[in-house]
């Protein structure tokens, strides 16, 4: 079911038991129940999943099985969606009801340890299997969502996928795509070249999986893994959910969301 529903996300947040569950995602993502259980030893087992089912369902934990244990990731997307709605929009009024809601949201914004490994997002958007794949291989429709960025692929297995800044004055990134099944899954390396720290660690790999869901929307999956040994990386690519709300706001309405604060 699509997880994109505002009360879903208030309802979340505006526990403090939950907020601390995020919080511990935050520091370190990819947690199992038994190691989030440890966060709130005051809770029993199954006070921490009834807690982690509101998440889930509100969209800001997925989970992946991962060999014999199944791991929760903080998932920011619709709190990027809900604070653009919400948020953004009236910080010029200083609307002082919303600081303490507008801290929450950009504390828990992404997570940053560097020693995480794996992320994974997750967004339902209101548009079928075949357009959200238009969506992230036409580079037409990538520089509107992606900061500008041109992009180049013929996207057959083994052919270089390389992003350029707007102006095509400097490359951003040199990938090679690995798998292409349109129009349900991508996957591709990341290495980043507008920075000689982030150029210099290893690639990572990035896996975009599309499905048709009922009603008429499309479940997107992204999960950037392979981090381990990219510290760097993983710090900085905390600009998923930006991009990824940007995507979905393109597709549904047209226009793109104001520039990444």
């Amino acid at each position: 079911m699509p997880s994109d529903d505002e009360d879903l996300v208030f309802k979340a947040l505006a526990d403090p038991t939950r907020r601390q569950l995020l919080d511990r995602l935050f520091e370190r993502d990819g947690l199992t129940l038994t190691e989030l259980e440890a966060t709130v030893p005051e809770l029993t087992r199954f006070g921490v999943m009834k807690h982690l089912a509101v998440l889930e369902q509100a969209g800001l934990v997925v989970t992946r099985k991962q060999g014999r244990h199944k791991h929760h990731f903080l998932n920011a997307v619709p709190m990027r969606l809900s604070y653009e709605r919400w948020i953004d929009k009236y910080r010029d009024r200083r609307a002082a009801a919303l600081l303490d809601l507008k801290d929450i949201l950009e504390v828990t914004a992404m997570t940053t340890a560097t020693d995480q490994a794996t992320q994974v997002y997750e967004l339902y958007i209101r548009a079928g299997q075949q357009q959200v794949w238009e969506a992230i291989t036409d580079p037409r429709f990538v520089a509107r969502f992606f900061f500008g960025a041109q992009v180049e692929s013929t996207y057959e297995v083994g052919s270089p996928l390389r992003s350029w800044s707007p102006d095509h004055s400097q490359q951003w990134g040199d990938n090679t795509v690995l798998e292409c099944d349109p129009p349900r899954r991508l996957v591709h390396t990341w290495r980043s070249l507008y920075d000689a720290e982030l150029a210099a660690e290893p690639e990572s790999r990035v896996t975009w999986e599309i499905e048709e869901q009922p009603g008429g929307f499309a479940k997107l999956t992204l999960i950037h893994d392979r981090l381990d040994q990219s510290p760097k990386t993983a710090a900085n690519v905390k600009g998923w959910s930006y991009i990824l709300s940007n995507l979905k706001t393109v597709i549904e309405t047209g226009e793109s969301l104001p520039p990444m604060a």
